[in-house]
């Protein structure tokens, strides 16, 4: 693992004290359960993982222990997923994550790392301008310039570094990436090794070694993946939550880690408003309201379950720093304004037409119309 140049889990030591980490990494913040299912495991274990899939598996889905250790879920879904996820790592394809922004790729993506590997830093962040050298290497100019190519002077990529250690490499957002740089990955994950041509050597993969990709192909500025990059890859699909019951338990949970990690003090008592933001990112997106008797206008927005998390854990910030601690309509109604409304002409449309025809006929949900109808003035 890279050192860390915090001291220890509580981060570098300033005047008042130890630092906190604001997010530590997935190993770090949940070092204990790890620790607790590598006691526990007994099955077989690929070569160079920390757990067996099985335990990779329970570590992503929660479960209890036999010694009474309580894993907490880290994926809300469907388990079949999960396993496919994990049983291909297992084998010498590489795993492409495809979904929707918002369906949690990123978050499984890390932790699958972290379980498997017991390091989720080996990442190349994907972006319009992520260039090859990320993904392959780069090099020291200064020891280029004083020696010539040397492997002194190459600076491996995370890729290279997970083939020479046998490790899980990930590749965000691998759509925004351009595809000429896309297409690197090709030969690493056909032959499994990554050519210097600048000194005539190679890096070969040692077992262990796989990579887990993310992606989105509805977003904006994405590029397609080549059909011959797709087919080194084995996909699964991350859906949005089935049920809106689902989707506020995955909210709660997320806005809970959250809130703790920013010293937020929690919020028994909303759970309504939270069960008020999943309700209207569903119907919006889902373009028909619950009851599904009413057919509504989408937005151009994903209103999707991550920006759920953002306006309620803004909302309770607010709450607790202009408030009285508890989440009110007023804590998340500005938040869900400018989640819907990404294009002020096109989208304020559809947004005031849902809130005069659905929220203020809604039963309870007065002070929540008015609240909006507030943020909006």
């Amino acid at each position: 693992m890279p050192e860390n140049t915090t001291e220890g889990a509580a981060g570098g030591t300033g005047a008042d004290g130890p630092a906190q980490v604001l997010r530590p990494h997935a190993e770090d913040a949940f070092a204990d359960e790890l620790k607790a299912l590598a006691a526990a495991d007994d099955r077989p274990r690929p070569e160079r993982w920390r757990l067996s899939p099985w335990a990779v598996a329970t570590y992503l889905l929660g479960g209890t222990l036999p010694d009474g250790t309580v894993v907490t879920p880290k994926y809300v879904g469907p388990r079949r997923i999960v396993e496919v996820a994990v049983t291909t790592l297992a084998t010498d394809r590489a795993l492409l994550l495809l979904g929707v922004p918002g369906t949690a790729k990123t978050w499984v993506s890390e932790h699958l790392a972290a379980a498997v590997s017991g390091d989720s830093t080996l990442l190349v962040q994907g972006t319009a301008g992520t260039p090859e050298e990320a993904i392959r290497y780069g090099w020291n100019y200064a020891q280029l310039l004083a020696h010539g190519p040397s492997r002194d002077a190459l600076v491996p990529s995370p890729v290279m570094r997970a083939m020479a250690r046998g490790m899980t490499a990930r590749v965000e957002e691998l759509t925004r990436i351009p595809a000429d740089v896309q297409d690197t990955l090709i030969t690493v994950l056909s032959e499994k090794t990554l050519p210097i041509p600048e000194l005539g050597q190679e890096v070969q993969a040692v077992r262990g070694f796989n990579l887990i990709a993310t992606a989105n192909d509805r977003d904006r500025g994405v590029n397609e993946l080549s059909s011959a990059l797709r087919r080194r890859f084995n996909t699964v699909v991350l859906p949005l939550p089935a049920t809106p019951e689902e989707e506020v338990d995955i909210v709660s949970r997320r806005v809970d880690q959250i809130g703790r990690s920013l010293e937020l003090p929690p919020a028994p008592e909303g759970t309504d408003e939270i069960r008020r933001v999943v309700t209207v990112f569903r119907e919006l997106r889902d373009g028909v309201t619950t009851d599904g008797r009413t057919k509504l206008k989408s937005p151009s927005g994903t209103l999707s379950t991550a920006e759920a998390i953002s306006v309620v854990t803004s909302g309770l910030a607010l709450a607790a720093h202009f408030g009285d601690g508890v989440l009110r309509s007023g804590d998340v109604a500005a938040g869900i304004l400018g989640a819907v409304i990404r294009d002020p002409a096109a989208d304020r449309v559809v947004w005031q037409e849902y809130l005069e025809t659905v929220v203020r006929e809604r039963d309870g949900w007065k002070d929540f119309y008015r609240a909006c109808r507030e943020a909006g003035a």
